[in-house]
């Protein structure tokens, strides 16, 4: 009688555990990321702004939608400080929309089964910024290619000049001047190399154009020197930046002094007797000044870039 009992017990126990085990293993799998047959997603990743140059984000998205018809698309944006304020913005105006990181980006595609992942550099030069979006384009389990900045051959420089010739003035109408970003520190990206051996190119191959840059060199006190002694009263000012966001607005282009009674250079330039002018475009009805995200080649290298990166998998 009692061996019976014990049979019975042993019966149940291993019943119970049995099924204890299939469901611990059930809800592993549930908790698991479902592995999916899916094309790489492609991460267009950049600084952000919080002005209306947004709209060149717009821009942008609806050429690569175009060019990769299917591929999952997201953006992301690796400034916290434009992702906090615009968060913000969106959270009090009622607005459906949130700017992510990269890393939160790449956990998202993650949870929804995808394993590869292109995430597409939309700087310009292969600076600061470049470098910190490539040390955050990680995630366990998943496959990341990263795409190149937009200038990251000379065969892409050229081709980005030829695509934007048409705004330059001829050296018989004056002289351009190309406001770039630049890097403040010497040390943790290539970029500053880039920034001088591209200003060597401009002066090879176009002599009446000068680059400066807000935050770099070749700084603007150099490049506003060489464009008031140039000979004629017209300076167009050529914004060598994905948008012309902030600093084009108000350092570059502005009107009125800065907190700090610095004027802009299109003021410092017209104080010196020139003619200024940049060039402007219209976007979903909202009048910018043109950015190289708004140029129909910068779009034309990135897609590009993409294609290279999805190589890599």
């Amino acid at each position: 009688m009692n061996r019976f009992f014990c049979v019975i017990f042993a019966t149940l126990f291993i019943s119970v555990f049995s099924g204890q085990a299939l469901a611990g293993q059930h809800v592993l799998r549930f908790l698991k990321p479902e592995k999916k047959d899916l094309k790489p997603a492609i991460v267009l990743t950049a600084f952000g702004t919080s002005t209306k140059a947004q709209k060149t984000f717009d821009f942008i998205d609806k050429k690569i939608k175009a060019a990769f018809p299917g591929q999952e698309v997201r953006w992301a944006f690796t400034s916290q400080i434009i992702r906090n304020k615009m968060n913000s913005i969106y959270k009090k105006k009622g607005v459906n929309k949130t700017l992510f990181s990269l890393p939160q980006v790449l956990a998202s595609l993650q949870a929804e089964g995808y394993t590869k992942a292109v995430v597409q550099s939309l700087h310009i030069f292969p600076g600061e910024e470049y470098i910190h979006m490539t040390d955050q384009a990680k995630m366990p389990g998943m496959q990341i290619a990263i795409g190149e900045p937009v200038m990251a051959t000379w065969e892409d420089a050229h081709r980005l000049l030829e695509g934007i010739s048409k705004e330059l003035m001829s050296p018989k109408q004056g002289c351009n001047v190309f406001a770039g970003h630049g890097t403040p520190n010497t040390y943790s990206a290539p970029s500053t190399a880039v920034y001088l051996a591209f200003d060597r190119l401009l002066s090879v191959h176009y002599p009446n154009c000068f680059l400066g840059s807000v935050e770099g060199i070749p700084d603007r006190t150099d490049a506003l020197k060489r464009a008031k002694r140039y000979p004629g009263k017209k300076v167009r000012i050529i914004p060598f930046m994905l948008v012309a966001g902030d600093h084009v607005m108000n350092d570059i282009m502005g009107k009125e002094p800065d907190e700090e009674g610095n004027v802009s250079w299109a003021v410092e330039l017209e104080k010196a007797g020139k003619h200024v002018s940049c060039p402007e475009t219209t976007v979903e009805g909202v009048r910018l000044y043109k950015g190289l995200g708004l140029y129909e080649v910068t779009n034309e290298i990135i897609i590009e870039h993409i294609k290279q990166a999805m190589g890599d998998f």
